[in-house]
């Protein structure tokens, strides 16, 4: 972004479950940097920078981060309607401002008005955590007719409306005709087709696959871009961190 000189863009970083800045490592237990302040030491410079989180204790901790900090912005709150409200219109595409848009919610906490709505302004870029954890342990079940209404409705959320049972089940060559979860990468790149024919990015490189200690996949990684040479920088890293995984896991 920051070497775009012709037009000269105004580059902005979002964060919109950001966290304290700063983590404890579990296996260590020393201090490790969270996404703000890596994207604070990021040189050169973003232009801006917007960090948002719904928990207080985590707001004070940001705003001591950033305190000499100029052009940073930190809102407490729930990220779909700031977003949406306050920090996207400042990233409009014929203001020639463009943003990079970290979206990490643990779970199924982001609507999916949000990451259209980033999509269709074309000025902005996404890395989005796709929580295959969440949707497997209180949606996707083997019996979904017992699944918590409450859940059904943050998963059409998430996703936009209910297309997601068509992706996520198979009856065909069931003899019973009950329905079949499919796997979790089957649904991952059914995500990825939305991506690209309704929120309207026009690269997404297939999904990463994040796992934990045990090598179980917790979330997928996705990149969704207007820029083909975004698409290729992030593939060239996706395809770096497939060939580690591969070496570890098999």
């Amino acid at each position: 972004m920051a070497s775009r000189t012709n037009p000269e863009l105004h580059h902005i970083y979002i964060d919109a479950f950001a966290g304290s800045g700063k983590h404890i490592s579990k296996r260590t237990r020393d201090i490790v940097k969270g996404s703000p302040q890596i994207a604070l030491d990021i040189n050169p410079p973003f232009k801006e920078y917007h960090f948002i989180d719904i928990k207080s204790a985590k707001i004070v901790e940001l705003k001591k981060l950033t305190a000499q900090r100029e052009g940073t912005y930190i809102y407490e709150g729930d990220c779909n309607p700031i977003l949406l409200n306050k920090v996207f219109p400042r990233a409009k595409y014929e203001d020639y401002r463009r943003a990079l848009c970290l979206l990490d919610p643990y779970g199924l906490h982001l609507n999916w008005e949000v990451i259209q709505t980033a999509g269709q302004m074309k000025s902005i870029d996404i890395f989005l955590n796709f929580p295959v954890t969440d949707m497997n342990r209180n949606v996707l079940w083997h019996n979904p007719e017992n699944v918590d209404p409450a859940d059904i409705q943050r998963m059409n959320a998430y996703w936009g409306d209910e297309s997601w049972r068509q992706s996520a089940y198979n009856t065909q060559g069931n003899f019973f005709g009950w329905e079949v979860k499919e796997p979790n990468e089957t649904i991952a790149l059914a995500f990825k087709e939305r991506l690209q024919e309704v929120a309207k990015f026009r690269h997404v490189p297939k999904p990463l696959p994040m796992r934990n200690s045990k090598g179980a996949i917790v979330y997928y990684l996705f990149f969704a871009s207007q820029q083909e040479l975004a698409h290729n920088i992030t593939e060239d890293i996706f395809g770096k961190y497939r060939e580690l995984e591969a070496h570890k896991w098999h």
